[in-house]
Parts: structure tokens; sequence; C-alpha cells
């Protein structure tokens, strides 16, 4: 990371190229990362090509690249082209796990090296996974199949597996929605989620999974009020839960970033937006639809990654490995015991 102007914002692209507005953008505020969604990805040649290409416009070999590849419903890269496989749920890992928890461990870490190859052929470099949030009945189904399971030692196990073959793969995890997402009763792609539960019980349970993967390298904010902690403030705005819940008792010491600021469970301007996230304590912007007249007001009020947000990002890009060779045939055998462990509909 040679670039000192460096703007703490992922962004996204309205396309599978980069359109000359965009790279005239990207070029002169220097975004720190790039995030793609199933309008980006069309073929393994075309992805390749657009994440070089974002690169190549701010000059650094290491920009890292973003996606959301959980499976499941969640897979922005997939069938129906052929190079890329299609990939169960989380829900389905903990549905082997109930079964064969030993058997649900070792393909949890398999499918993610299969996963991480399909990124890194392509220039992928980070994905936004684990899902560590833990549904509760009655909540909003945005989460539902796409956490690892109800429980939090089951789950955190899990995603510890699922993200070390990730990380063995060359591709760094982001886990999310960091402090839990589980209860909340509305989409917050929609509207702001109120979770009432007594902290006692978020503790006890919604907060498990990630104090136990607390040495990830990077971590998605939760776009919820917690009641019981800050009744004002939703976790990504919150000086409370950022500070006392996120890096105190949680202990999390990595890189911070908002969920994506075009959801509809924040108010105000992008600007206020990203100053009151910003204010809360959390280290980096994300902007994920494309849209350049609210990307250009999210990059020019989040300002250059500097300070404790600098040297965090920096950590994490050193966290990435050189990806590791391994078993495909064996790994493809595991993913057809998690595909196998879905229940008939």
């Amino acid at each position: 990371m040679k670039n000192k102007n460096i703007t703490a914002a992922i962004v996204g692209c309205l396309s599978p190229t980069l359109s000359r507005e965009e790279q005239t953008f990207f070029a002169s505020t220097n975004p720190w990362g790039l995030i793609l969604f199933k309008r980006n990805c069309e073929t393994p040649e075309q992805v390749k090509s657009l994440t070089q290409s974002f690169r190549d416009v701010t000059g650094r070999k290491d920009a890292p690249i973003f996606i959301d590849q959980e499976g499941g419903r969640v897979q922005r890269m997939g069938p129906p082209v052929a190079q890329w496989r299609k990939y169960p749920p989380a829900a389905a890992f903990g549905q082997l796990y109930d079964k064969s928890p030993a058997l649900a461990l070792r393909a949890a870490r398999n499918v993610g090296l299969l996963m991480a190859k399909d990124l890194t052929d392509v220039g992928i470099t980070a994905n936004c996974i684990p899902v560590l949030d833990l549904p509760q009945p009655g909540a909003s189904a945005i989460i539902n199949d796409r956490a690892y399971h109800t429980r939090a030692e089951p789950a955190l196990m899990l995603a510890r597996a699922h993200m070390a073959g990730f990380v063995d793969g060359g591709v760094m995890p982001v886990m999310k929605h960091i402090p839990g997402h589980g209860r909340a009763e509305v989409d917050s792609h929609l509207e702001l989620p109120v979770i009432k539960a007594a902290r006692k019980d978020l503790e006890a349970h919604d907060f498990v999974p990630f104090a136990g993967l607390a040495d990830c390298a990077m971590a998605m904010t939760a776009h919820v009020v917690l009641t019981s902690i800050d009744p004002k403030h939703p976790a990504t705005q919150s000086r409370k839960v950022i500070r006392d819940i996120i890096r105190k008792q949680l202990g999390f010491n990595g890189l911070l970033m908002t969920d994506d600021l075009s959801m509809k469970a924040l108010k105000g301007t992008f600007t206020e937006k990203v100053e009151a996230s910003l204010s809360a304590g959390v280290d980096m912007l994300l902007h994920c639809n494309g849209e350049m007249d609210e990307m250009s007001e999210v990059v020019a009020a989040a300002g250059k990654l500097s300070g404790k947000a600098l040297n965090r990002a920096k950590s994490a890009l050193k966290s990435r490995r050189k990806p590791m060779k391994f078993d495909e045939k064996a790994a493809l055998a595991d993913l057809q015991a998690v595909f196998d462990a879905i229940p008939s509909a």
C-alpha cells in the first residue's frame, strides 16, 4: 500500500467493465477497495479484466477486491457460467454438523478452499464471510440460512473452519454483521431493525461467535439498534457499541467497515451517514451500488485513510497468504457431502 492518498472507502461499479467516468473517478480519488456484485460478474475472463482494471487505475497492485460469495442465495459468481460451481448456504454446514461434526468441520474448510480458488483465479482477494449472526425465532428471513447454525458454539466452530479455508486459499475474510444481526425482525436493507434483547442475553448468545473470531483481520458492522446498549444509534454509528462492545468486550482490533451505506436502515444524507459512522469509530466506509452521485458524496466525506485506520488496513493486507495447494478431488467430495445434508423440500 505505497500510495499515501488513499480514500477510506470501498466502492462498487455499475457494470462488468469500468466506464471512462469510473476510471477517471477511481484514479483521482483512489478508494481503498472495490466490491463486486452479480451485475459485475459475467465470465471468469471478464472479472479478471475488471479487477485488473481497478488496480491499474489506482496504481496499487495490492488494492483489495471484495465480493459477497457466501453460497446459497448470496453467491455473486455462479451458474449458469460453467466455470463457477454452485455452493450451498452456510446453514447446510450446520445441518451436516448435527449429523457428523468432524465431517462438517473438514468440509467447511475444504469448501472454503474451493471457493477461494474461484476468487483468486479472477483477482478477488477478500470475501465478506463468515456470517456470524445467529437467527432467532420471529426474526427477518434476511439472515436465515446464511447463518451456520442457531447455536453459538457450532456456528463459531464451523465459521472458523470455513474461514480457515479462505485464508489458506489466499482470500481475506470479513466477518459480519458485528456485533450481531440475528434477532432483527426487519430487513436492514429496507428499514432500521431495533433489537430489544437484554444485554446479558446478547452477551451469552449473539456476541459469542464474534468474540471467538476476534482475530479476523476485518469485520463489517450491523445496521441495527441494540436498545440495551445504545437505544439512540444503530451499531454502525454508535460509539458505545463500537468502543465498549466491539473493541473492548469482543476484543476485535482489526479493520472495521460499515455495512452498505445505501441501505435504508441509515437515515440522512450520505455525508451525514459517513460522518456519523467515522465519529463512532469505524475505519472504512462501504458503498455498493455504484451510483456515481452517491459514491462521490461518500468518497468526499470519507477523507483519506490515516492513523489507526491506515494501520489496520495495512495489517489486513499483510494477513493475506499465498494460496496453498490442496486436494481438489477430496474437497469436491466434501462439497457433495454438504449438499447431501440439505433436507429435501
